[in-house]
C-alpha cells in the first residue's frame, strides 16, 4: 500500500501529461484519492466534455485506490479552515489534507501554495 494521497491537481497533471506527471506516475497504481477529490477530478474532465464512460475509464487505468469521505475526515476539513485560510486552500483542498491526516498519508499536490503550511502533514509538490 502506498503512502501518497493524491490532490485533484496532482491526478490532472497525468491525465493531461503536464510537467510532474512522472512523479505522479511513479506512485502509481496504489496511491489514495478521497471521493471530494475524485468528484474534483471528475468536474474539471467533464468540464473538457469527456463522456462519462471514458471518465470512469482514464481513471480507473490510473489505479487509485479510492477513500469514502467519512465525517471524521469532514470534521477535520473543517478544523484547517483557519490554518489555510490565507493560503487560499479550497474546500477540496482542505479535504485532501484532511484525509491524509485522518489516513496517515503523505500529499502530492501540483499546487505549491500548500508548501510550509502547518497542517500536521508532510506535503509534496509535484512542481
Amino acid at each position: 500500500m502506498s503512502d501518497w494521497i493524491l490532490d485533484a491537481s496532482a491526478i490532472l497533471v497525468v491525465l493531461n501529461r503536464e510537467p510532474g506527471c512522472e512523479k505522479v506516475e511513479a506512485l502509481l497504481p496504489g496511491a489514495f484519492v478521497s471521493s471530494v477529490n475524485l468528484a474534483e477530478v471528475a468536474g474539471k474532465l467533464a468540464d473538457l466534455g469527456m463522456p462519462l464512460p471514458d471518465m470512469r475509464a482514464a481513471i480507473e487505468a490510473l489505479g487509485l485506490i479510492i477513500v469514502d469521505f467519512d465525517a471524521q475526515m469532514a470534521l477535520e476539513t473543517g478544523s484547517l479552515r483557519p490554518v489555510t485560510r490565507k493560503a487560499g486552500l479550497s474546500l477540496g483542498d482542505r479535504a485532501c489534507l484532511a484525509a491524509a491526516k485522518v489516513l496517515k498519508k503523505s500529499v502530492l499536490t501540483a499546487a505549491r501554495m500548500w508548501i510550509g503550511l502547518k497542517t500536521g502533514v508532510k506535503i509534496r509538490s509535484v512542481r
